[in-house]
């Protein structure tokens, strides 16, 4: 059974299959930069990352004429992420094998954020007060994301061909990444914005597009966790506990179906609903 305490500015979470505890570190401004020098110090060895993100929900459709169901989703995905602001990212560091960096493997940034001030759809936000995370501590703790992307940027997390990203369905949450990290709106077409990705994140894969094949694996993370019978450490919809799941996941699931083995000509840097539809345009009218 898993059980947390907050000590300072870390979780420490029981539950690791090996008997040893995992740290969910959460950051938030007054220990950023600390927390960033510690993952510069390890981004070398434990070059695995395994990303998610929290963020306020859908709360705009594009309208008009789109090339295809990708363009549609790419419109609907860029259109939402300029407007709004993230609220968590979480990161999990290992190694080739799986194996989760020692003393620290799990990051959980919480960003700035006002129930008052920035956009949001409100089912959203109810399902991530349901899962703890207490608004109010972003509103006054939260993290800049300008201090952020700076850190970020000398890190050695991005820009950087030795760093495998492991994501579920992402495509949101690269898009958020890359706002943050460029402090700019998304490119209008999604060729500008797949040059983008390859050039901060080289080497992606995306879960949820590896399914595809992997016979009888199917639904979202949680299902596809409790099927490759992982338990998950932490609470469900924080991006930490969220990130953890992923890496785990990944690596049962590479050892399960593509014998510790998989071919990046076929499936590195695509993000599934996105260039995954790249094959079979279809002309689509407001969708």
């Amino acid at each position: 059974m898993t059980s947390s305490n907050t000590i300072d500015n870390t979780i420490i979470v029981d539950g690791d299959p090996n008997g040893s505890l995992v740290q969910i570190r959460e950051v938030w401004a007054s220990n950023l930069e600390q927390e960033v020098a510690i993952i510069r110090d390890i981004v070398g060895t434990y070059n695995y990352i395994a990303m998610d993100t929290e963020f306020p929900g859908i709360v705009a459709r594009p309208i008009g004429s789109f090339r295809s169901t990708a363009d549609y989703h790419y419109q609907t995905l860029r259109c939402n992420v300029d407007l709004l602001k993230i609220i968590q990212l979480g990161l999990t560091f290992s190694d080739d094998h799986g194996n989760l960096a020692p003393s620290a493997c799990t990051w959980q940034f919480n960003f700035k954020f006002n129930l008052n001030e920035d956009m949001y759809a409100q089912d959203s936000i109810d399902l991530l007060t349901r899962s703890g995370i207490e608004f109010k501590k972003n509103e006054e703790f939260g993290i800049d994301v300008a201090d952020f992307a700076e850190l970020l940027m000398s890190s050695g997390v991005v820009l950087n061909d030795n760093i495998k990203w492991i994501s579920f369905h992402s495509g949101y949450d690269f898009g958020y990444l890359l706002k943050l990290l460029r402090c700019e709106a998304l490119p209008a077409e999604e060729t500008e914005f797949f040059d983008l990705v390859r050039l901060y994140f080289p080497c992606i894969y995306d879960i949820k597009y590896l399914m595809k094949s992997c016979k009888n694996l199917k639904g979202g993370l949680n299902e596809l966790a409790e099927d490759l019978e992982i338990e998950r450490i932490g609470p469900q919809h924080q991006a930490g506990s969220d990130s953890l799941l992923t890496s785990a996941t990944f690596f049962k699931m590479r050892k399960a179906f593509f014998e510790n083995q998989i071919d990046d000509s076929k499936y590195m840097g695509i993000l599934y609903g996105l260039t995954s539809s790249y094959a079979n345009p279809v002309p689509v009218n407001n969708l």
